[in-house]
């Protein structure tokens, strides 16, 4: 799972040791460079791994496929991330789109991005060509899309950060003309820890046609659910 502003527990220590968690992610990849560098598939399975041991809140391996497969059947040419975290999530989509590809990753916490610049990187040139960090949060961001990265509109958003912001930042997408007729938007965490004024807006929207994908939270048994939805205008 990712995010573009700290999670539930902003503590000092919780913020601490989630740092410690991503510096040990990032020596345990390094340790085993020369087997995952410029290997999407290879890094992420080495991620798993290690997650499953020390839960971090990536999308995971369950839920990454489902979003993987949307990712490769809608075959979208510009992305719009909200939530980058550790770069987990941008490598398993920005690995399956087309050649001439953009995505748009955004994260407001700099040690993540930090992070998640070294992840993005070990995936090789194939995923970091097509992949822009942005270190910002996303209300300043979006409404300069168009002007600050010469987008029109989006193809695919992938929505995965603070989630009482879902709503305000789909908002905002909408008002800033940055959705067009079937633009896809995958939400995460639907059941937990939940978002449940955005599912609310998306399922009883005349704007949006949308679909519950139920799997578990990730690297745990705990029922979870991504929403796809697709924009109507």
């Amino acid at each position: 799972m990712a995010t573009t502003q700290p999670k539930s527990d902003t503590s000092p220590s919780s913020m601490d040791a989630s740092v410690r968690k991503q510096d040990r992610l990032l020596a345990y990849l390094k340790e085993r460079a020369a087997e995952i560098r410029g290997n999407p598939a290879a890094l992420l399975a080495a991620t798993d791994e290690f997650c499953y041991k020390t839960r971090m809140m990536h999308v995971g391996d369950k839920k990454g496929a489902i979003v993987r497969k949307v990712v490769q059947e809608l075959a979208p040419m510009t992305c719009l991330e909200l939530g980058t975290f550790c770069g987990y999530s941008a490598v398993l989509m920005a690995s399956a789109l087309p050649e001439g590809s953009r995505f748009i990753t955004l994260e407001a916490d700099e040690t993540h991005a930090a992070v998640a610049k070294e992840f993005i990187e070990l995936a090789g040139a194939q995923v970091s060509d097509k992949v822009t960090l942005v270190v910002k949060k996303s209300e300043d961001v979006i409404p300069n899309l168009r002007k600050d990265f010469s987008v029109d509109t989006l193809d695919f958003v992938f929505i995965d950060h603070w989630k009482e912001l879902y709503v305000r930042d789909l908002k905002l997408l909408e008002s800033h003309g940055l959705l067009r007729k079937g633009t896809v938007i995958l939400a995460d965490n639907m059941i937990y820890p939940g978002a449940p004024d955005y599912l609310e807006y998306v399922q009883n929207s005349e704007k949006y046609q949308t679909e519950l994908f139920h799997s578990t939270l990730e690297y745990s048994d705990r029922e979870d659910a991504v929403a796809k939805s697709i924009y109507s205008g």
